[in-house]
């Protein structure tokens, strides 16, 4: 009998996310990442884009049932040791990933759940409900960049923008464990990503800013999370050697297309 992925040290990560036709981002994105890092990928999807490197055209949600028959049947034959949860397309999507994961409290769980598709603008308030009550109290770690972070912590009666700080607080309160926000779009000069805790500040670590558009990045960067943590590091390390592998992937980044580049996850292959 061959050796199985968890007897020869090749745990198993298992992402839910949208196909991205250009690899870029989604699903395609995430196996790439967790391949290169050496972890077995495996993968939900939850919907089909139609994209390119310049951006979205459509986005087409797969049912409920879809997605709970094909996790279900990965999970009775697998022996998971990571989540990663990107786009998950509507509301009953939510609850149905909810539901499953809840079966498995000893996994952790990175969400990434608004960005994936390009679509973040998008969600409505019963989508932004369902990732707040559903998904971020199964979080271990969200990750989010500024915007993103401001989106999902906004309360009805703020009359300004809380600062990033308030919104991982809010954000804790709401049930994440900890909370990456990354500075990619803030105006500073370095990309300055920082890790909330119930305790305040537990990380804060600053990248140089590379110039040009990139595509994935962010998934880049909770399927590494999701992946060092499968392979037994701790969360503060994970996030640290997640980013510096996002940041030598946008480094090397190629153009496929006429639109944004895409993170070269193999660079470490190709040097």
């Amino acid at each position: 009998m061959p050796p199985s992925a968890v007897s020869a040290g090749l745990p198993v990560v298992l992402s839910f996310a949208a196909s991205d036709p250009t690899a870029g981002a989604g699903a395609q994105a995430d196996l790439l990442t967790i391949a290169a890092l050496g972890a077995h990928p495996v993968s939900v999807l939850t919907g089909v884009t139609a994209r390119d490197t310049r951006g979205l055209e459509a986005w087409w949600p797969l049912e409920p049932e879809w997605v709970n028959e094909q996790a279900r049947m990965l999970l009775e034959d697998m022996q998971v040791a990571a989540f990663k949860i990107g786009v998950v397309g509507s509301p009953v999507v939510a609850a149905v990933i909810a539901e499953i994961v809840s079966d498995y409290p000893a996994i952790p769980v990175v969400l990434d759940p608004l960005h994936n598709v390009g679509a973040s603008d998008a969600l409505d308030d019963e989508m932004l409900a369902a990732l707040r009550e559903l998904l971020l109290p199964l979080a271990c770690v969200l990750t989010a960049n500024g915007s993103e972070a401001r989106r999902l912590a906004e309360e009805d009666d703020d009359e300004h923008s809380p600062a990033l700080s308030e919104c991982a607080r809010r954000l804790m309160d709401l049930g994440a464990e900890q909370v990456l926000i990354t500075g990619v779009h803030e105006h500073t000069p370095q990309v300055v990503n920082t890790l909330y805790g119930s305790e305040g500040v537990i990380r804060t670590d600053a990248w140089e800013r590379l110039p040009g558009s990139y595509h994935g990045a962010g998934d880049t960067l909770a399927a590494a999370i999701a992946t060092h943590l499968a392979l037994g590091a701790p969360l503060s390390q994970a996030v640290r050697c997640a980013q510096e592998f996002t940041w030598q992937c946008l480094r090397h980044a190629f153009a496929t297309g006429m639109g944004q580049r895409i993170p070269d996850r193999f660079f470490g292959l190709r040097a």
